[in-house]
C-alpha cells in the first residue's frame, strides 16, 4: 500500500478498521507481556485508536507513529486534548500527557527512536502491509527495537484469495518464518471471529480467525 492510498482512506472517512471500543483482545493479553508502569510503549500505525488511551491509563508512556494528519487530529480532539508540537526527522511529534504520537512514516523510525521501548502493541500495522512490505516492516521496524522488548501482536488468518486486503492475512507459519530468528514466540490465543465482523462475511469468507502473539526479542 503506497501513503497516498492510506491518506486518502481518512480523508473520505473510510476506515472501518477504527474500532469504536478498546481491542478486547489487548486488554485480556496486555497482562502477560509482564512490562512495568512506566514504560514506554511502540503503537505503530496506531490511527486514533482507543487503545492508545487504554495504554496509558496502565501507567505506560505511549509512543504512537501515524501517517494521516488527520487521525492524529482527530484523536487528540476526541479525547479533548490539546497537544504540544515540535518537529523532528522522524516528523511532526504531538504530545499531551504520556501520550506522543508521531505524525510520519514507520520506515523513517530508527534504533535511537526506539531505544526506550519496553513493549510494542501491534493490532493493525502487520496485517495492513502487503508481503513485500511485510518483510521490510519487521526487518527496518521491528528490527531497531532493542533487546528484550516485548510485543502483543494481533493477526488475522483467513484464504487470502477470498478477498483482497488490506487488511492482509498473515498466518502462524509467516509469523515465524518473520521473527524467529530475532524474537521468541508464543502464541496466547486463536479464535474464530468471522460471525462477528459481517463486512467480512459479506465477501463471501467462508473462516476468519484471529491469532495473538506474545513477542520477546533476544
Amino acid at each position: 500500500m503506497q501513503p497516498d492510498f492510506w491518506l486518502q482512506k481518512w480523508q473520505d472517512n473510510q476506515i472501518p478498521f477504527h474500532q469504536h471500543k478498546v481491542m478486547p483482545l489487548l486488554e485480556k493479553h496486555w497482562p502477560a507481556l509482564q512490562l512495568p508502569a512506566g514504560s514506554q510503549v511502540f503503537v505503530p500505525l496506531c490511527g486514533k485508536s482507543l487503545d492508545l488511551a487504554w495504554l496509558a491509563a496502565q501507567g505506560h508512556r505511549v509512543l504512537g507513529l501515524e501517517l494521516s494528519p488527520l487521525a492524529v487530529a482527530q484523536f487528540f480532539a476526541e479525547h479533548g486534548l490539546t497537544p504540544q508540537t515540535r518537529v523532528t526527522r522522524y516528523g511532526t511529534h504531538y504530545t499531551a500527557g504520556a501520550i506522543e504520537l508521531i505524525c510520519g512514516d514507520v520506515f523513517d523510525v530508527d534504533a535511537e527512536l526506539l531505544a526506550d521501548c519496553a513493549g510494542v502493541y501491534d493490532r493493525a500495522a502487520l496485517i495492513a502491509l502487503p508481503e513485500p512490505l511485510r518483510a521490510r516492516y519487521v526487518d527496518e521496524v521491528y528490527g531497531r527495537l532493542p533487546a528484550h522488548c516485548r510485543a502483543l501482536l494481533i493477526t488475522l488468518e483467513y484464504a487470502q484469495h477470498e478477498r483482497a486486503g488490506p487488511p492482509f492475512s498473515v498466518d502462524a507459519d509467516e509469523v515465524q518464518a518473520r521473527y524467529a530468528a530475532h524474537w521468541t514466540i508464543a502464541p496466547l490465543e486463536r479464535r474464530e471471529i468471522l460471525a462477528d465482523e459481517p463486512r467480512f462475511a459479506a465477501d463471501g469468507m467462508t473462516a476468519l480467525h484471529t491469532t495473538v502473539y506474545r513477542l520477546q526479542r533476544r
